[in-house]
């Protein structure tokens, strides 16, 4: 189990490392950036994470990755960084989830009683986990639809907005299951969601003050 936490915290480790360099650097430019590092991070910290989420037998931590993954692969595309990883390694982060799917899945009935009936995550608890889970996933959705159609990987408001309400609730589900990883994980980043929510939100103020002025 040891290992196992070891595998979860720095997993979080990444996840918070790319939320503090990116607010770090949202600062220094006075308005949201998206650095191509905070992808890079992203990546790592999930494919640790998804190993963790198996290894816990907690659906709800797999659900989040599996989703948001390869988001994060076209975000590092979408920054010129994805063609300039090894193609070794780009293969393995590619094909890792796709292959565990399956494993995951080759007995329904296994797979049914090992993560919804598991003593240890009650079915209500593992409702509200993955109701949270699902929500923190959808911030990339929304990031990923609203970037695709500027053709620019970039982080709005919106992003954030949905960051700050799904972190609340998985450290709700964290604190339910006692789990450490979860909670220091998810509360890392609530200032950094709520100052971005700022800058962003001053940011648009600022530019359709400005815009009457142009026209």
């Amino acid at each position: 189990m040891t290992l196992v936490y070891i595998i979860g915290f720095l997993a979080q480790i990444f996840f918070s490392a790319r939320i503090l360099i990116q607010w770090i650097l949202s600062e220094r430019a006075k308005e949201i950036v998206s650095p191509a590092i905070f992808w890079i991070l992203s990546i790592a910290g999930s494919y640790l994470l998804f190993i963790y989420g198996w290894c816990r037998d907690d659906f709800s931590i797999i659900l989040g990755q599996v989703f948001s993954y390869y988001i994060y692969i076209w975000n590092l595309n979408a920054k010129g960084i994805w063609k300039k990883i090894h193609l070794i390694f780009r293969l393995i982060l590619v094909l890792t989830p796709i292959v565990a799917c399956p494993f995951l899945l080759h007995d329904p009935a296994a797979f049914f009683d090992q993560f919804f009936r598991n003593e240890d995550v009650p079915l209500w608890l593992l409702i509200f986990g993955s109701a949270g889970q699902i929500i923190f996933t959808l911030r990339f959705v929304y990031q990923w639809f609203y970037s695709y159609r500027r053709h620019v990987s970039t982080l709005p408001v919106g992003f954030w907005i949905i960051s700050l309400t799904g972190s609340a609730i998985i450290v709700s589900y964290g604190i339910f299951r006692l789990d450490p990883v979860l909670i220091l994980g998810q509360s890392v980043g609530f200032i950094a969601y709520t100052r971005n929510i700022i800058l962003g939100l001053r940011n648009n103020k600022e530019k359709q003050s400005i815009t009457p002025k142009q026209s």
